[in-house]
């Protein structure tokens, strides 16, 4: 069979990757067969690499054998890239419009950040509704795949290196103080203020086989579905359109869309250049 992918005398073919995702199904009950091909390639790549691993067969063989590298390996082959205020018009729209519509008809807001990964988001949720004085009346749940980046979030504790992006995001989306009001620089890290995470819970849930476990207002299931195909995205966007009240919002990655999926028509575009769509059928 011709190689898909070569370098550094690393081949990664459909057999490879077969095999690895046949394995950590049937061993730890993970579906990854439906991950965008080309993002997983590289993933799986970039653990052989970061272990010395020759060969898929080799992380086969320890995945079979070593649970606890299971964990290890779950925090490499998923994505683990945000940050605060990311796209700040976005959070803008949900200050000015999403959140005020919601609330015009209810007395709480439920909302779902799925794919939390560090929690970046989450916090940028909380300081928006801290700001507009209704976090009191927030239920919110973040969830992810990977356990270890759902305890990093729960920490709430960043590299100081990190923040001089986030203040300048939280400042395009013109907030009303200083982000360093909301968190204390200690021993080189930014400690995010936990009064934020009053209404926060946090568990692990797969997007790719868990089930509907709740309703909400507002689910943001952002940067998440590109690295799916368009089979799984599909399954993720019927599970998200279950998870939400009639009326309710979702929000999706910039580069995401709903127009391909059966769930089209479902939805109404609030705004297409942010990409938040209003459920107006269950």
């Amino acid at each position: 069979m011709t190689p898909l992918f070569t370098d550094n005398g690393n081949d990664i073919d459909i057999a490879d990757v077969r095999k690895l995702t046949d394995l950590v199904k049937q061993r730890y009950g993970y579906d990854f067969k439906d991950y965008a091909m080309s993002s997983f390639r590289r993933r799986i790549k970039r653990v052989l690499e970061l272990y010395k691993l020759k060969s898929v067969d080799k992380l086969i063989a320890i995945l079979d054998s070593n649970t606890d590298f299971f964990e290890e390996f779950i925090s490499e082959i998923t994505v683990n890239v945000t940050e605060m205020f990311r796209d700040p018009t976005f959070w803008k729209i949900l200050k000015e419009q999403i959140i005020p519509n919601i609330l015009l008809s209810h007395d709480k807001i439920s909302i779902w950040h799925a794919g939390c990964s560090s929690g970046e988001e989450v916090y940028s949720m909380s300081i928006v509704l801290q700001e507009m004085g209704i976090l009191d009346k927030a239920r919110i749940v973040a969830t992810d795949l990977d356990t270890a980046i759902i305890k990093k979030a729960q920490s709430g504790t960043y590299s100081m290196k990190n923040m001089d992006v986030n203040r300048k995001n939280y400042q395009r989306y013109m907030g009303v103080h200083s982000l360093d009001d909301y968190f204390k620089e200690v021993n080189g890290e930014a400690v995010m203020d936990k009064a934020l995470m009053q209404n926060v819970s946090f568990r692990r849930h797969d997007l790719v086989q868990g089930a509907v476990f709740s309703k909400f207002d507002l689910v943001l299931c952002r940067n998440v579905m590109i690295y799916f195909n368009q089979t799984l995205q599909n399954n993720v966007l019927n599970r998200l359109h279950e998870s939400l009240f009639k009326y309710g919002y979702l929000a999706i990655g910039s580069k995401e869309s709903l127009i391909w999926c059966e769930i089209a028509n479902k939805f109404i575009v609030v705004n297409n250049e942010e990409k938040i769509y209003k459920k107006i059928k269950d």
